[in-house]
């Protein structure tokens, strides 16, 4: 099979785009992606475009893909549409691996674009109630909760605050059991979301750039216990997109820029029990992806993770192997996670800095990746990265994310 390369990378600003279409973004991300790789649109042999919800918002069930790429000159190609919910776009860049290591196709497109932003809120929030089994919702939800039963927990704890995503009342969950089963703390999960924020003051793309203190954070409106605003991703519109190719094809290009596919797995969960944490999702998808590009945990130089809220980014750091199961919030906590520290994680800010549109947000962690190792990342730059993984993980389905994509990335 084909050795894989990234060539050329594109990314939108995520943010808050009323006046901005779906296909306005994905224009943009695509030319960027174009130019980057120094090639014209007719060189696309292929492409895979991801998105979760603009069926729900706007009607577009079908044919996403062919209606926001046409315009573009992308016309008479194979053109496949993903909804894999927030892994969608890291699975669009996996799939266009498996077209390129399969020799169908030497130069492929993987493009992502969310537009989630609405004067509507309630229907916005009603979209994400699509990525649960919507005939178990309840049973999921009252099982999730049941995870940390016998916690003492605040008295405000269980308030309602408002409308929100169903996915904080499920990660609340998941933070609760972790801090009832290892001793994590909320003041370890404000660390995460005080050193992301920090990073995204660095990245001109990030739907937020206000450094935060833990303090600050822990002080901030609570979304859902432990739960605060600054812990927690936005609702966000953006695009992202990035043009991969063979080995064969790779000397139409410029080499010395190009970042080599490791690895790119994606998965799906198994049923088992919560405390079985060497069954979760993304440690079985982290395990079969090293073993793949022939590295280990402390090989990598920088990681992306899926940080819906802050608590994820703890829970993913211990399913990649950064260190041992129930120790995410003391690595947080040590700094070792902070650009210049020991193994730097979401140095882009993370989702709840650099925001998260959906089917946008794994090739937004490819093009963060693909900049750090070409030594193009600028103030948040890490030191002589080499080796980078993405986690990127979709819905939920019992205990944990229904999806993952585990992608490592070489410098060349």
């Amino acid at each position: 099979m084909s050795a894989v390369y990234v060539v050329g990378v594109g990314m939108t600003a995520f943010g808050q785009f009323i006046q901005k279409s779906m296909q306005d973004m994905t224009r943009e991300a695509v030319h960027a992606a174009l130019g980057d790789a120094g090639i014209p649109v007719s060189k696309i042999e292929a492409a895979y475009f991801s998105n979760a919800t603009q069926g729900a918002l706007e009607g577009q069930y079908m044919i996403p893909g062919q209606v926001a790429l046409r315009p573009l000159g992308l016309e008479g190609i194979p053109i496949v549409n993903l909804e894999n919910a927030c892994a969608s776009a890291s699975t669009a860049f996996a799939m266009a691996c498996k077209e390129i290591r399969s020799g169908d196709s030497s130069v492929v497109l993987a493009v992502g674009a969310e537009k989630m932003v609405s004067p509507d809120k309630l229907k916005t929030m009603a979209a994400f109630d699509g990525a649960i089994d919507v005939h178990n919702r309840d049973e999921t939800i009252a099982n999730l909760l049941a995870m940390s039963d016998g916690m003492t927990l605040p008295s405000d704890a269980l308030e309602d605050t408002g409308p929100r995503s169903v996915f904080m009342d499920v990660y609340a969950a998941m933070a609760r059991f972790h801090m009832m089963e290892y001793g994590t703390t909320q003041a370890q999960i404000a660390a995460v979301a005080a050193k992301n924020h920090d990073h995204s003051v660095h990245n001109e793309r990030a739907q937020f750039r206000k450094s935060f203190s833990v303090e600050e954070v822990l002080a901030a409106r609570k979304v859902c216990w432990p739960l605060t605003l600054p812990m927690c991703s936005p609702v966000s519109d953006g695009a992202s997109a990035a043009i991969l190719c063979s080995e064969e094809a790779l000397k139409y290009f410029d080499r010395s820029r190009a970042v080599k596919v490791g690895a790119s797995v994606l998965v799906s969960g198994t049923t088992h029990s919560p405390k079985q944490p060497e069954q979760h999702i993304t440690r079985v998808a982290a395990l079969k992806a090293y073993d793949m590009a022939g590295v280990a945990p402390e090989d990598v130089s920088v990681a992306e993770v899926h940080d819906a809220t802050a608590f994820g980014e703890i829970l993913q750091t211990e399913n990649l192997g950064f260190c041992g199961f129930g120790e995410g919030g003391a690595l947080a906590a040590s700094g070792a996670t902070r650009i210049g520290g020991r193994i730097p994680v979401n140095p882009s800010g993370g989702l709840e800095s650099k925001g998260h549109p959906i089917g946008a947000t794994g090739l937004g962690q490819i093009f963060e990746l693909t900049q750090q190792l070409r030594g193009e990342a600028g103030a948040r730059q890490v030191e002589g990265a080499r080796i980078a993984v993405a986690e990127n993980g979709g819905g939920v389905y019992e205990y944990e994310e229904a999806a993952a994509c585990i992608t490592i990335l070489e410098k060349t």
